[in-house]
Formats: structure tokens, C-alpha cells, sequence
């Protein structure tokens, strides 16, 4: 078990580093949902 608070927080410690803030971190997050929103915009929309 310990190895997976271990390896939580190294992937935790990842994602930070590389949006370097927590609004950075936000922006991600929110241009990850807005690509998927779009993909499934396309699917019902029958463009896929």
C-alpha cells in the first residue's frame, strides 16, 4: 500500500511540475474537457 501513496505522489508531483501552477493546472484540465466535449459534439452530430 505504501507503494501507491508513493507513486500517487510522484504522478501528483508530475502533473504540477509540468503546469507549473494550480491555475496552470486548471486551464489544462479545462482544454482536455473541452476537446472531449467537442469529439462527442461530432459523434451525435455524425461527423465521426
Amino acid at each position: 500500500m505504501k507503494k501507491v501513496y508513493i507513486s500517487a505522489a510522484m504522478a501528483f508531483g508530475l502533473a504540477l511540475a509540468g503546469c507549473n501552477t494550480w491555475d496552470g493546472m486548471g486551464e489544462d484540465v479545462e482544454s482536455a474537457g473541452d476537446a472531449v466535449e467537442d469529439a462527442t459534439d461530432e459523434v451525435n452530430d455524425g461527423d465521426a
